[in-house]
């Protein structure tokens, strides 16, 4: 066991994709500059009293103590419950752990849209798996291995509760959702966004961002919390997906494990799936998985390629007016602000996240960053002054994967 590991886990900007990855769609990501460290070291017998983990923070509240085979007692939306699911899950596939205190600093605002939660459960189980030394053994070497999209595919089943290869399933979090946060966190190159996609999953390419251009993050206020009030609408999205699957196999007797894979079977898969589905919110719930993945990606990744900011702009604009007329995950606030984004001048803008709440991004020259976000936010809070004491802004890149922190740095990164 090691004296102590740490590991920085950044959020990531989904920039298009929504609602796509747990479906086998593709997914156009980075990571973003702000992240969470988590820093794990071994808790004395007598400091740990029967705990088995021990968890603290100056960014998040609380101080959360976790002992084996009890469960905690967390409301729902706590950040201790993604340390919980990434800890209970661990033990379950790997063996006890070494009782451990992990200290957590951030500048990742919590349920932004940015996905502070995935990024939670995966610092929490990277710098706990390194204390344990479960890189070391022989079935993290043969399931996982060095591969950082498998690490990303085990890593949001220990948050979705579902099983990853031989590494069985146990409760999650409570939403059913997929790995591109997993994936954007762990896979992402600096300066590029990555199009990744998922049945099976894979990285098809990096695309670069021009290097004078930075993102513009609002948070809209309202919380994008998916333990909390949104879980039920997110997991609302997923299950018609399951449901327009599981009509496809049944008429047509095939097996296939995604939407995706679905409508990509055959020539003609598309309309024979719409014209055997009879539910009208189903219909329209894979009319807009069809644009969003296999033509809004593509087609703004290869705008990206060519240099083609108006053609970026226009695409995410086009799958900004989607997710809010098919998809149905905007609410007013998200709305405005890709609206208002565009007004003020930036080149594209739209939501991300599961939706129900969080934030939009804006793209913009890098020069004119801190006055348009200025200007984003009192426009924002103009226009819906309840939300202005959770509303904020935040400049971002498109930054570094998730990197282990080595000892000397340490000390900084857990003092907080």
């Amino acid at each position: 066991m090691s004296e102590a590991a740490a590991w920085r886990v950044p959020g990531r900007v989904e920039v298009l994709g929504k609602h796509t990855d747990y479906a086998g769609g593709n997914v156009l990501v980075c990571a973003a500059s702000q992240a969470v460290t988590a820093v794990a070291r071994p808790l004395t017998v007598r400091d740990a009293a029967g705990c088995g983990l021990r968890a603290r923070s100056a960014a998040f509240p609380g101080t959360v103590s976790l002992v084996p085979g009890v469960e905690p007692d967390l409301p729902a939306g706590h950040w201790g419950r993604y340390v919980a699911t990434a800890w209970k899950r661990l033990r379950a596939n790997f063996g006890a752990l070494p009782p451990a205190e992990l200290t957590f600093s951030s500048d990742l605002p919590l349920a932004s849209g940015m996905s502070s939660s995935s990024a939670l459960v995966v610092a929490s189980a990277l710098a706990l798996a390194d204390l344990a030394g479960l890189r070391e053994t022989e079935l993290w070497a043969s399931e996982l291995g060095d591969d950082r999209l498998a690490w990303a595919s085990y890593l949001a089943s220990v948050e979705n509760g579902s099983t990853f290869r031989s590494l069985v399933g146990r409760a999650g979090v409570g939403t059913r959702g997929g790995s591109e946060d997993h994936t954007g966190m762990l896979c992402s190159h600096p300066g590029q966004l990555g199009q990744f996609g998922f049945d099976p999953v894979a990285r098809h390419r990096h695309v670069p961002l021009p290097h004078d251009h930075v993102f513009v993050v609002a948070v809209s206020g309202v919380s994008a919390e998916k333990t909390g009030a949104a879980l039920a609408d997110y997991n609302r999205a997923s299950d018609a997906t399951t449901a327009a699957l599981s009509a496809w196999n049944a008429a047509t007797g095939r097996g296939d494990r995604s939407l995706a894979a679905a409508v990509r079977s055959t020539p003609d898969a598309l309309g024979r799936l719409m014209a055997l589905l009879d539910d009208e919110t189903l219909r329209t719930r894979v009319d807009h998985f069809v644009r969003e993945s296999e033509l809004f990606v593509p087609a703004a990744a290869d705008a990206l390629e060519r240099g083609d900011l108006t053609g970026f702009g226009a695409v995410t604009a086009t799958s900004q007016r989607l997710a809010e007329t098919l998809l149905g995950n905007q609410v007013p606030e998200t709305i405005a602000l890709a609206r208002t984004a565009r007004e003020l001048g930036a080149v594209a803008a739209s939501a991300f996240g599961a939706g129900f709440g969080g934030s939009v991004w804006a793209l913009l020259a890098r020069s004119d960053a801190e006055s348009f976000a200025t200007a984003w936010l009192d426009r924002h809070t103009r226009g819906f002054p309840v939300r202005a004491a959770a509303a904020s802004v935040i400049v971002t890149e498109a930054d570094r994967a998730a990197e282990r922190v080595h000892a000397s740095a340490l000390a900084e990164a857990g003092s907080l």
